[in-house]
């Protein structure tokens, strides 16, 4: 006489999907197919989550949030995990989990991507941080990629979200004083950064490839300016050079005008001398890192009649 197999219970449903969040329908079909052995149907759920995940792997994720970890004022890690929508960027378990990877991030010593997904993570060391993430792409149902991650140190580092996590920014600073006002002025310059997204520090850090690219674009743009015609070659390299310095200020940090300037012409620069004239302090920024959601994806643009069309067949 065949064994009459296990009867799948509404109660083993609910204890499976809140286990690993997968669908009702789901859930049942892997207690079925496992004959009510729970590890059994989480394994099952995970490798059918794995082909699922497969399958999402090239959908374009290009929306998705930033989020910053801070371990201590001298430590702090910013990470950037893309979605396919806005809708799971604003997702709780989605902002959930990408706060755990910035917490994983700033208690990694990887500075490679492929070595950090392939850590144990944090909240369950018998996973690695990309079986997780395989995880949440079979929960949230669309692609999900942990995209880049950059964890910093230094003897102050300020840290600043803007947009609900559309930018992230972290300050590096060599400060000896680390009051209020100190971390106020460092908040304040993490805001510049956000908002007017310099490229270096200060020119002195200006590379001299970035250099000789720009200047061989704007004498471009001056020989076939007709007003320029027929200058000498003196007026022209002057003119470049002029024009080099003038764009050198909009990209170098230290040299933009700083936004909340009362005059409107006080420098970043000179800011950061007054506070550190106010506070008594030797006050320097070595470094920054800013992470804009999205920057530098392609997106796909959906051609959603087509693709109902083609659903159709």
């Amino acid at each position: 006489m065949e064994e009459s197999k296990m009867a799948v219970t509404a109660a083993m449903v609910k204890e499976l999907r809140e286990m690993t969040g997968a669908g009702m329908m789901d859930c049942k079909k892997a207690l079925t197919a496992t004959e009510g052995d729970m590890d059994a149907a989480v394994e099952f759920l995970r490798k059918n989550g794995q082909a699922k995940a497969e399958k999402k792997a090239g959908r374009i994720a290009a929306e998705g949030i930033c989020r910053i970890a801070v371990k201590d004022e001298g430590t702090a890690a910013v990470v950037e995990v893309n979605s396919e929508t806005d809708f799971v960027a604003k997702n709780e378990k989605f902002q959930n989990f990408v706060a755990a990877v910035a917490e994983q991030a700033v208690n990694s010593d990887n500075t490679e991507l492929e070595a950090f997904l392939d850590e144990a993570w944090h909240e369950e060391p018998s996973k690695t941080v990309k079986e997780v993430l395989v995880e949440q792409i079979a929960v949230i149902g669309e692609n999900l990629k942990i995209r880049r991650f950059q964890k910093v140190t230094a003897p102050l580092v300020v840290s600043y979200t803007h947009g609900g996590g559309r930018i992230g920014v972290l300050v590096e600073a060599d400060t000896d004083v680390k009051n209020d006002a100190v971390k106020e002025a460092l908040t304040n310059v993490a805001m510049q950064i956000a908002a007017l997204s310099p490229k270096y520090v200060s020119t002195a850090d200006v590379s001299e490839e970035y250099k000789a690219h720009e200047k061989e674009i704007l004498m471009a743009q001056i020989q076939n300016d007709p007003k320029m015609a027929g200058k000498p070659e003196k007026v022209i390299e002057g003119a470049v050079s002029g024009r080099l310095n003038k764009e050198l200020k909009e990209v170098c940090l230290l040299e933009q005008v700083y936004v909340k300037a009362e005059d409107g012409k006080q420098t970043v620069a000179q800011y950061l001398a007054q506070v550190a004239k106010e506070n008594n302090a030797n006050l320097t920024v070595k470094g920054f890192v800013r992470f804009e959601t999205g920057e530098g994806i392609e997106k796909k643009v959906e051609d959603f009649a087509a693709e109902v069309a083609a659903q159709l067949g």
